[in-house]
């Protein structure tokens, strides 16, 4: 068994006696009441006699609790930076979620994955997630693949239009540069006005963005609301080349854009 994963196990066996220790003394208890309410001295001091027996065990399984978990500080978040994905990875193929790592971010498709490790935590899409034991956060990953896409394909597109129509005027010469195919733009620029604000590009990764063109592209929609189609366009260069995004679809395999272009359909 994995480091973490079997950190929280002892921890929660611990926990688990504890609990059945500390019902047993509370059972005790009752059973003191009860012979003193009645008058039985016989069952009052064999109460009394199990209380401290049962004490003594509640104190050491106490102890056992607060010692079970194995890391100190500064070993958690080594490890949550260097060991905590592949273990979420081994994790998931015991449960048939496939998760791909890219760029420092694993990708439960079609979530996107974030360790946090000086938090703790990890950053599933923009929600922070503090349950890390790898068994439990599987079967939250699992869990959202399971859901309905509630991805706003429609307001998506008409955010790249606008965007993508003030850029291709600043290109131009012509401010009323009009078009019925539009030259091809890097996705780049686009992303970088979409994040201009400081700190927003924290807040919407790159990755983020990549998902929600793959996204687009998957969804169906063709068209702005003006009837204005798009289609997105390759790098001519290798994977590496500067400008290039790139996403991994549900089989693993990498799915990449460089440019987009509209094209006026009247």
């Amino acid at each position: 068994m994995d480091r973490f994963e079997q950190g929280f196990s002892n921890t929660e066996r611990s926990a688990g006696l504890t609990h059945e220790s500390a019902s047993a003394l509370v059972k005790t208890i009752k059973q003191l009441q009860k012979a003193a309410k009645e008058g039985n001295i016989t069952n009052l001091k064999k109460s009394q006699q199990k209380l401290a027996e049962q004490m003594s065990e509640l104190q050491q399984a106490v102890m056992n609790a607060r010692d079970s978990w194995p890391f100190e500080e500064s070993d958690e978040e080594h490890y949550l930076s260097d060991g905590f994905a592949s273990e979420l990875q081994r994790a998931g193929t015991e449960r048939e979620l496939q998760i791909y790592e890219r760029d420092g971010r694993l990708i439960a498709h079609p979530a996107i994955v974030r360790i946090l490790s000086a938090e703790r935590a990890v950053r599933v899409d923009r929600r922070k997630v503090s349950t890390i034991r790898p068994s439990y956060l599987v079967d939250l990953l699992i869990k959202n693949q399971q859901k309905p896409g509630r991805f706003p394909a429609g307001r998506f597109l008409e955010a790249l239009h606008g965007v993508y129509l003030e850029l291709i005027k600043q290109d131009s010469a012509d401010k009323k540069f009009k078009f019925e195919a539009g030259p091809v733009v890097q996705l780049t620029r686009i992303y970088k006005l979409f994040t201009s604000l400081p700190g927003s590009s924290l807040e919407y990764s790159k990755a983020d963005f990549s998902r929600e063109l793959y996204l687009l592209e998957t969804s169906g929609l063709t068209t702005t609301k003006s009837g204005v189609s798009f289609s997105f366009h390759a790098s001519s260069g290798t994977r590496s080349s500067k400008g290039q995004l790139t996403f991994v679809g549900p089989d693993g395999r990498d799915v990449q854009y460089y440019g987009i272009q509209f094209t006026s359909n009247n």
